[in-house]
């Protein structure tokens, strides 16, 4: 099972250790494109900060990370799964899962990037800030940049079972299955289910649509559930008291939907 998450926009700082060392990177076919952008964005963060927030969209609040994009070669690298933060990844719990579990987490986790295409969370790289939906004066859009390198990485990368999509629209630009690959595939969507004046209202909220996404991942890790297929994910789900709903695609070369419904926000 191969697991696609998004990052997290903030990112855990400090800490110690060496510095990013590009060639140890997974996914190695990715590295004349992660080159490119680690050169423009370190330029781009280097030069006029005003510039560069811009393009970055952030706010005045956060002029400080354009100066640490600045200084991303020399920075220290830490595994990733330690610098991803935020809902999904507090959800999730890296840090505290048991060691078998951890080690299948190793394994089956991807998290994509703006940065670096996509990392396997022991990838060891310093913390940064460039989301997907970011586009740089020479590369452009870097959900579309990546679709060249992506194309030709990850069907390699897919293997053979289950690919769980998990990731936001931003990042799932960068790729998309296809083909054979694209028939193992499931996205996920987390829809809150409310009665209102006793009619049943379903709606997605963000911030709970990223915590059970990291808990649904959790469960499955600590299960040690390794389903194939997307309906043997269904099957999987169901047995750990989620209520699943699965849409299976119309014809070959399409992902299925699944509908994660919950009735409780927490």
């Amino acid at each position: 099972m191969l697991v696609l998450l998004p990052p997290s926009e903030g990112k855990a700082a400090g800490g110690s250790g060496a510095p990013l060392k590009p060639e140890s990177l997974s996914l190695p076919g990715l590295a004349p494109a992660r080159a490119a952008v680690l050169e423009e964005l370190v330029e781009l963060c280097a030069g006029d900060e005003l510039k560069a927030r811009e393009v970055l969209g952030l706010s005045e609040g956060l002029r400080g990370e354009v100066a640490k994009n600045a200084e991303l070669r020399s920075a220290v690298a830490r595994p990733a799964g330690e610098i991803y933060t935020g809902v999904l990844y507090d959800a999730l719990g890296l840090a505290d899962l048991p060691a078998a579990a951890r080690a299948r987490a190793q394994d089956a986790l991807l998290v994509f990037s703006g940065l670096w295409g996509a990392v396997r969370i022991t990838d060891r790289i310093p913390s940064y800030r460039c989301s997907m939906g970011v586009k740089l004066p020479g590369l452009g859009a870097l959900g579309a940049y990546w679709r060249e390198p992506m194309a030709t990485v990850m069907p390699e990368a897919a293997g053979e079972g289950l690919v769980l999509d998990l990731r936001s629209s931003a990042y799932a630009a960068a790729w998309k299955p296809k083909g054979e690959v694209a028939g193992r595939t499931a996205t996920v969507r987390v829809l809150h289910a409310q009665v209102v004046d006793g009619v049943e209202k379903r709606s997605v909220v963000s911030h709970f649509n990223k915590a059970t996404k990291g808990r649904l991942v959790r469960d499955l890790l600590l299960a040690g559930s390794a389903p194939a297929s997307p309906a043997e994910l269904v099957t999987a789900l169901r047995d750990l008291d989620y209520a699943v709903e699965a849409e299976a695609p119309a014809k070959p070369g399409k992902a299925w939907s699944l509908d994660v419904v919950v009735t409780q926000i927490h």
